[in-house]
């Protein structure tokens, strides 16, 4: 259930040093390895599950 056109823009503001490996393996699968680094995703559940899980490491916005 794919919204075409839908994307949402994410920026890390955290380090990932000091957090658990599944935190870090997020951010990576993200696309985010060095701080206020932003990247423009497409919007579906799966994203919206890994900016859930590190959501105090990045800053979620539309990317309008």
């Amino acid at each position: 259930m794919t919204e075409t056109g839908k994307t949402v823009k994410v920026t890390q503001i955290g380090s990932p040093i000091g957090r658990e490996a599944y935190q870090r393996d997020t951010l990576k699968g993200l696309g985010l390895n060095k701080l206020h680094r932003s990247r423009v995703l497409e919007d579906t559940p799966a994203v919206r599950g890994m900016i859930r899980t590190v959501q105090h490491l990045i800053k979620v916005e539309d990317p309008a």
